[in-house]
């Protein structure tokens, strides 16, 4: 006997055994899905991925149309189940079927891993291309209509390899084999972080590559939404330097990056930091002076302006240096700004932690590409939820916690002659917020 057919035995309640089997038939631990399927249906997501994908296979023997395993896919990791091998179980789940348009009590299943995995590594480089743009247009399309500012975030994270993958290299910062993806955030008016793009590099790759073509193509949808929007760049002292400054120049955009310290810009913020160490000696720890100057690195074309904070921790001296092409703030209200871009590294762990973005474990670069833009796509959609819960006490909520509070609810689900019916739990805490989903989702 399979362990999925034994009884199991709990405490007793009042000289009654309590006895559970998993013989429940038509129940889903995931009735939420139900909320990523009408968001996904609202942005029309998975159905554009799908389109993006050329399917060279005989129509007429097609089992799993390539937007059904889209949506299963993107569904599932949305929901918590990173590994294509769930989906060997998952796919006579009642919920996941009826999101699927599959009805809940027929007897087919949805793809199984196998099948999956033969999608991923059929999918090549301009398939990827037209992926990677439908998904940016469809964040672009997300800020609001009269945005006249927004920031780029540029930051790249680790994503450990645990095998030969193709192009998985040694990485000494890191100290381990992985690949080096790029993550470009966009924010809008409204103070929201989105995620526009996601980009596999190689495990050494440097800091820049791949990035001037992303922010072209990020920009030219920028441009193309919002004529005449104030575009700044911000990223961290990896790409401060000269051919950076010179590409946003070059394309017309704002810029705040560090910049790596130096023998001349210690020099040049001298004075701030003495104010700092003057001040460290009569008040103690805390204490912070910011200064500006111009400067210009040997490889520059012209000189910038750099800002300078300078700050003494445990009774150490520890400056830090901005460079901007910004005009109009004080060097202390730059810096704040400056630092602003602390917030990437929040949703690049909701990425790799709550959406498990790593799981890029095929032997095909590509194929991890396409499994990297699968996982930007359950971000996008789990932002679709996040915007509709502004109002509600899980406004700020990480993409974890509204799975755990508003998508992992159980349902029993009976298909009746004409209708589907989920049956929610009469006692669930979150009924509320799901009626105003459900209405946000609507309009």
């Amino acid at each position: 006997m399979s362990s999925s057919g034994l009884d199991l035995v709990f405490p007793p309640v009042k000289n009654k055994d309590v006895v559970s089997k998993f013989d429940g038939g038509d129940l889903t631990s995931d009735a939420g899905m139900l909320l990523l399927g009408k968001a996904d249906r609202k942005i029309g997501l998975t159905e554009s991925i799908a389109a993006a994908i050329v399917d060279p296979r005989q129509q007429s023997k097609v089992e799993h149309k390539v937007v059904d395993m889209v949506r299963e896919r993107v569904y599932a990791i949305s929901a918590g189940y990173e590994d294509a091998n769930d989906l060997d179980t998952l796919g006579s789940d009642p919920a996941l079927k009826t999101v699927c348009d599959r009805l809940p009590g027929s007897g087919d299943r949805l793809a199984s891993q196998p099948t999956i995995s033969r999608l991923e590594n059929r999918v090549g480089r301009k398939d990827l291309l037209r992926i990677g743009m439908l998904l940016a247009e469809k964040v672009i399309a997300d800020l609001l209509p009269d945005t006249s500012e927004v920031i780029l975030d540029v930051d790249a994270s680790d994503d450990p390899c645990h095998g030969q993958q193709e192009f998985e290299f040694f990485n000494g910062y890191y100290d381990e084999h992985c690949y080096l993806p790029l993550y470009v955030h966009v924010t809008g008016q409204d103070g929201r972080q989105r995620l526009v793009c996601a980009l596999l590099r190689p495990g050494n790759a440097y800091a820049t590559k791949g990035l001037y073509g992303v922010l072209r193509r990020v920009v030219s949808l920028l441009r193309a939404r919002f004529p005449g929007v104030r575009i700044i760049l911000r990223a961290d002292s990896g790409f401060g330097i000269g051919e950076v400054i010179e590409f946003c120049e070059s394309i017309s955009i704002d810029y705040v990056l560090g910049l790596r310290g130096n023998s001349r810009l210690h020099t040049l913020s001298t004075p701030v930091q003495m104010d700092a160490a003057l001040k460290y000696k009569w008040e103690g720890n805390g204490c912070l002076e910011y200064g500006e100057f111009g400067y210009k690195a040997g490889s520059w074309k012209k000189q910038q302006r750099v800002v300078a904070k300078a700050e003494i921790t445990r009774g150490e001296l520890n400056p830090r240096f901005v460079v901007t092409s910004l005009t109009g703030k004080t060097p202390e209200e730059l810096y704040e700004f400056y630092c602003g871009r602390g917030e990437q590294e929040n949703r690049i762990k909701e990425m790799k932690l709550d959406l498990e973005s790593g799981r890029t474990s095929c032997h095909r670069f590509l194929a991890n590409q396409f499994r990297l833009l699968l996982h930007t796509a359950a971000c996008v959609l789990m932002g679709v939820l996040q915007r509709c819960l502004e109002g509600t006490k899980w406004a700020k909520a990480q993409v974890g916690t509204i799975r755990l509070r508003l998508l992992k609810v159980g349902a029993r689900i009976v298909e009746s002659y004409r209708k589907v019916w989920v049956h929610l739990p009469t006692a669930f805490p979150e009924k509320e917020v799901w009626y105003h989903l459900h209405q946000r989702l609507s309009g």
